[in-house]
């Protein structure tokens, strides 16, 4: 952990995608903005919520684009700047693609931050970008109240592999890539409760990239991606249950959790963003009886820079497991189902 007297997140009212706005109210932002303005090209826009946009230039290419900052969830500010960009870049993977190059978007008050830390959050990033093969090729500054940073990627896709959100089928299976638990990680850290083995795990998670979903994107057997985020395992579960019109069962038993999750949520810790998800999209999602309100703050909790949400063929789940375990993401599992019902997320 860094040893500056300067904590980072001390200068911020919230940090990584726990930032993020509330589902309902970017429903509301976004409503009336229509599928794809008018631009056949267009193939993803805003109409599911996916995690990049997608235009296709001809047969053969489609452009991927996205766009993802957010305020300190750490202290250190390499691993601030290595954490955003990972969780930026990733969103390029999540849609089959293959990014190509970045650029870099920052706000910092510089009254209070020296040029010193601010250069280790943007080598941080660059850091991160070279392990992607992909040059921060420029980008635009600000001096800003709070410190932000991330980054404006783009990349490239097959229009045949572009992966996104809504196109579940009835009979997949679902697979998740990482541990959840990193909302519960940064608010412990936040007031000092987390342990060094807990913050080297959850760095470790945050700035492993996503890679692996340009892989997958190329079997015709994944038929549905998205990454776990800022609305955490039931807000974008429930995208992909909406967008495909089809019910996700997830068993509560199988989710992976970072290692001390679970204590840490009975203990009391969550983000504030766990709360204002359940209030967007409660309506859509179905709780076994007498569930305690600590694992539901767990499905709620914001992911920063999360795993991929997979759906595919139930026969050959299990196989997949096994390569992207062996593609270096080891807390992959199965974790539910998708079924021909009413489009909610059903925890059992």
């Amino acid at each position: 952990m860094s040893t500056s007297p300067i904590r980072l997140t001390s200068l911020a009212h919230g940090g990584g995608c726990g930032c993020k706005l509330a589902p309902s109210v970017l429903q509301q932002l976004l409503a009336g903005q229509g599928d794809n303005g008018g631009f056949a090209q267009l193939l993803v826009g805003t109409q599911t919520g996916d995690d990049a946009a997608v235009w296709q230039i001809d047969d053969h290419t489609c452009v991927v684009a996205t766009t993802d900052f957010f305020m300190p969830m750490v202290d250190d500010p390499r691993d601030f700047g290595r954490i955003a960009a990972a969780n930026a870049v990733s969103d390029i993977y999540a849609m089959g693609g293959k990014p190509i190059m970045a650029l870099a978007i920052l706000g910092m008050p510089l009254d209070k931050l020296p040029v010193a830390m601010v250069r280790e959050i943007l080598q941080g990033g660059a850091s991160i970008c070279a392990e992607a093969g992909i040059p921060i090729a420029g980008g635009h500054s600000i001096d800003a109240p709070e410190p932000i940073y991330g980054l404006a990627v783009i990349g490239l896709c097959s229009p045949e592999h572009v992966r996104r959100n809504c196109s579940a089928r009835a009979g997949d299976a679902l697979i998740l890539t990482k541990g959840i638990g990193i909302g519960i990680y940064s608010a412990a850290f936040r007031k000092s409760a987390l342990s060094d083995a807990a913050y080297a795990e959850m760095m470790e998670s945050t700035t492993l990239l996503n890679r692996i979903g340009s892989v997958l994107a190329r079997d015709p057997d994944v038929h549905a991606v998205t990454d776990v985020t800022g609305f955490g395992l039931l807000g974008h579960g429930l995208e992909m249950a909406r967008g495909s019109a089809a019910r996700l069962d997830i068993d509560y038993a199988r989710i992976p959790f970072l290692e001390q999750a679970e204590t840490l949520a009975e203990s009391g810790y969550a983000t504030g963003a766990s709360g204002r998800n359940w209030d967007s999209y409660s309506d859509g999602v179905v709780l076994p009886p007498g569930l305690p309100a600590w694992q539901r703050i767990l499905l709620t909790d914001p992911q920063t820079s999360g795993g991929l949400l997979i759906a595919c063929d139930a026969a050959r789940a299990e196989a997949l497991c096994a390569e992207i375990v062996a593609a270096g993401y080891p807390r992959t599992a199965i974790i539910g189902s998708v079924s021909a019902n009413e489009p909610v997320v059903r925890i059992a």
